[in-house]
């Protein structure tokens, strides 16, 4: 039998449809006069013996679709419109007919469609973020430890007080989370955080964003994670599947990274300026002991612990180590239990299978884990029983921190104390000089203990140090003059450069020095009072003119842009324009 004629049927059907809905266009846009375009209605909706009732036709700059005329009844949903009862148009406009796309369709696509859509950027949830991110692990239970252990990692203690280098003072206002360092009375580091702040201060999150390009010429590629400003991943931070390792040495980015491609991330550098935050595809989180790689085989143990203490750490983490997820074993994990590393990996392992379940189910681009409040944050990193004590002023972070101390290192939780100002009389910060070295910390000069002086100048490009002899006048020779100057210098620049949290490029120019031996006095000096702080910093030796040029790894914002803003009447360039030597004859001052 031959199938023809129906085809010829159904296609002369398609046509006759076809161009219905066509005229149906052209007479709801007023270009066809005739019955159907008074009425503003197609075939498909009016029923069969129905009046041809006057309606309104949409006009420009209608918000919605509209009215019918008094009396007119809607027309039921269940109408065809002339696609064997396919009805497009209803299922984009709330359920009308196709007949209305000129008014209603277009009206709710201007309308309500566009308040469907994510939100703007900055909002922090762009993408419909509907599950709330997985929180750090800041609590559990300890490990039963036997008071010889206990004893042993409590550290060294003078008339029943521990005994430590450093203090730490945590002060809370309502704007803020202020975390000092103090070595003696000296103020070596300064953390401050806002709170929900998801927008600056986001170094650690692991985030589901979405490519918005990429950039073979720059071996680089935009991600969008939600933040005001995309973010910015380069080659060296994308994992590349096998495929593409073996077709070639050193494959592009664009062979990893499509545009509108999911993309699973971590924060490793905050945006400073005007420039997005850092990404990378090697996720690692951070335990009291370790640090989970996921799907990875990386493997390590710190360098700063000794031979004999790695080697037993090697045959404990070859018992924990998980087969699909790599672990390097932090400093913090000296003398430790296997079964404090084994739980801490536990944790970790734990927390990572709640962030995979979550990008499964997330739209991109989302927040899929949070780092925790910055308090917490530096001491998880940097508590140890060289600190003699931890002092917080705000009862419910005491609450949280001794929670945490509690689980992670039971020996330690003596150390972390309740400061109250209300019995004190005093508040934390003044008690212990923090806001009168904060205050010397954002100047320009610093002045030496035998009168000399540096000035540190910040530029877009770097930081430079100038070192002065200044009221140094010596007493033997200009030669030990200038090496004495220049040894103290070289003490105290480690010092600024961590308590002001400067990173990037620094030149440092120090005074002239004839004797070679001499410049690498001042060298050595310099390198050994870098290697206290743990930022990496990588240093080129003194050159003839005096200059020495490193780079120090930078995070987030410096001191002084996080405890300042810039001008309003100059823009942070510090001078002011004498607008009468530049034409402007009514005598203003401007920028």
């Amino acid at each position: 039998m031959s199938s023809s004629p129906p085809t010829d049927a159904g296609s002369a059907k398609s046509r006759a449809d076809s161009k219905s809905r066509t005229e149906s266009d052209k007479k709801d846009n007023g270009r066809v006069a005739g019955p159907e375009g008074r009425s503003g209605r197609t075939r498909s909706q009016t029923p069969a013996g129905a009046g041809s009732a006057e309606q309104r036709k949409p006009r420009i700059g209608d918000s919605r679709p509209a009215p019918p005329p008094s009396g007119e009844t809607k027309p039921a949903k269940s109408q065809s419109s002339g696609r064997g009862g396919g009805n497009k148009g209803g299922s984009r406009s709330g359920g009308e007919s196709s007949g209305s796309r000129s008014g209603g369709e277009r009206s709710g696509s201007r309308s309500g469609g566009r308040r469907r859509r994510r939100g703007g950027r900055g909002s922090g949830s762009r993408g419909g973020q509907q599950h709330k991110p997985v929180e750090a692990l800041t609590g559990g239970d300890p490990v039963e430890l036997d008071a010889e252990t206990l004893a042993k990692r409590r550290g060294r203690a003078r008339k029943g007080r521990p005994v430590g280098r450093y203090l730490m003072a945590i002060h809370v206002t309502a704007d803020a989370t202020h975390v000092a360092v103090l070595e003696g009375r000296a103020l070596v580091e300064y953390y401050v955080s806002r709170p929900a702040n998801d927008t600056t201060e986001i170094y650690g999150n692991i985030y589901l964003g979405r490519v918005q390009n990429v950039l073979p010429g720059m071996e680089a590629a935009f991600v969008d994670i939600g933040t005001p400003k995309n973010a910015i991943m380069y080659r060296g931070d994308v994992q590349f599947d096998a495929e593409d390792l073996e077709r070639s040495s050193r494959p592009q980015i664009s062979q990893a990274l499509k545009v509108g491609q999911r993309v699973l991330c971590q924060v490793t550098k905050n945006p400073i300026a005007h420039k997005g935050a850092r990404l990378t595809q090697q996720v690692s989180l951070a335990g009291r002991y370790v640090v989970l790689v996921p799907n990875s085989e990386a493997y390590g143990i710190s360098k700063r612990l000794p031979d004999k203490e790695r080697r037993r750490l090697r045959r404990i983490l070859e018992g924990v180590k998980p087969a699909e997820h790599g672990v390097i074993v932090r400093t913090a994990s000296e003398g430790v239990t296997p079964e404090e590393i084994r739980q801490d990996v536990t944790r970790l392992v734990s927390q990572w299978d709640q962030i995979d379940a979550l990008a499964k189910r997330s739209k991109a681009p989302s927040l899929l884990y949070r780092e925790p409040d910055v308090a917490l944050r530096v001491i998880r990193e940097e508590f140890t029983t060289d600190y003699r004590s931890v002092l917080i002023d705000d009862p419910d972070l005491y609450g949280s921190v001794s929670t945490y101390v509690e689980g992670v290192a039971p020996a330690l939780a003596e150390r972390v104390s309740f400061y109250d100002p209300a019995t004190e009389n005093l508040e934390l910060f003044e008690r212990y000089h923090v806001y009168g070295q904060l205050r010397k910390a954002v100047d320009r000069t610093v002045w030496l203990p035998s009168g000399g002086s540096l000035v540190i100048e910040h530029t877009e490009a770097m930081t430079v140090i100038d070192v002065n002899t200044g009221r140094n006048v010596g007493s033997t020779s200009l030669e030990q003059t200038i090496l004495e100057n220049n040894l103290e210098a070289a003490a105290e620049i480690p010092r600024q450069l961590r308590l002001r949290d400067i990173g990037g490029i620094i030149v440092v120019d120090f005074v002239d020095m004839e004797s070679k031996s001499n410049r690498q006095k001042v060298m050595s000096g310099l390198r050994d009072a870098l290697a206290q702080s743990k930022t990496h910093t990588r240093v080129s030796d003194i050159s003839n003119l005096g200059l020495v040029e490193m780079s120090r790894k930078r995070i987030g914002e410096g001191l002084l842009e996080s405890l300042s803003r810039a001008c309003e009447d100059c823009d942070g360039w510090g001078i002011r324009l004498d607008e009468t030597l530049l034409g402007r004859s009514d005598g203003s001052d401007s920028v």
